[in-house]
């Protein structure tokens, strides 16, 4: 029997950027979703949004597996997972972070990002009728997705959307995360430049023990190459 994928995107996006994952998975004998989290819709009010409603929306989907499941986190997603994993431990059975931020104790994510950008982008988002912070297209495309063709960064661009703050800004408990014995995997893309060399591994020392696996690719491989990334995964979670 195939594993099931529960797969949770990062800022800005919103399930669909899985969609080729999804299929490369599907393909393979597995199954997989991608939730759509609170404020990535066009529909939501994201003014309203908190960070609780994350955690909530990723319990929700855990809470009705029928079985454990195979979590994922991509980049923001990281310490979504350290929120939300204590929630439900008993429906997954191994948690995976695909180049993602992961955060100790009484920290957001701004808390170490560099303090004038992230400086900036509190106060646009502050100013912002919907206290959201808003999709970049320079830092998507030189940041994000440096290197990729100008067609793929056009597609991307296109679906993503504004980001309410509160993602960024809130310090996150992960004591009892630390506390959990699911099994931890980390999926590396060794080409992303969306952070220093080697930092995204850096945080995940705060894991403890966890399997890698490294393959090629820029931030946004999930989206420019689904294949090598659900391969990635299902090597990711044995």
């Amino acid at each position: 029997m195939g594993k099931h994928f529960v797969l949770i995107h990062g800022a800005w996006h919103g399930g669909w950027a899985w969609d080729g994952v999804i299929q490369r998975l599907q393909a393979q004998g597995h199954t997989a979703e991608a939730p759509t989290l609170p404020g990535s819709d066009d529909a939501d009010d994201r003014s309203r949004v908190t960070f609780d409603a994350y955690v909530e929306k990723i319990s929700e989907v855990l809470w009705r597996q029928p079985r454990p499941c195979v979590l994922v986190g991509h980049s923001s997603a990281g310490f979504l997972l350290q929120s939300a994993a204590p929630m439900v431990p008993r429906k997954i059975e191994r948690l995976v972070f695909l180049n993602a931020w992961i955060l100790p104790s009484n920290t957001a994510q701004f808390d170490l990002v560099e303090p004038n950008s992230a400086k900036s982008l509190r106060d646009i988002a502050q100013a912002s009728p919907d206290k959201s912070v808003p999709v970049i297209d320079e830092f998507v495309r030189n940041v994000l997705m440096a290197g990729e063709d100008r067609a793929s960064q056009d597609g991307v661009i296109s679906r993503l959307r504004p980001q309410p703050l509160v993602l960024f800004t809130t310090p996150v408990n992960v004591d009892a995360f630390n506390q959990l014995s699911t099994p931890r995997s980390v999926v590396y893309c060794k080409d992303d430049t969306s952070l220093p060399p080697g930092t995204f591994l850096r945080m995940a020392e705060a894991l403890g023990k966890y399997d890698l696996v490294e393959i090629e690719g820029g931030h946004e491989a999930l989206v420019t190459t689904p294949d090598r990334v659900a391969d990635a995964l299902v090597r990711a979670a044995p």
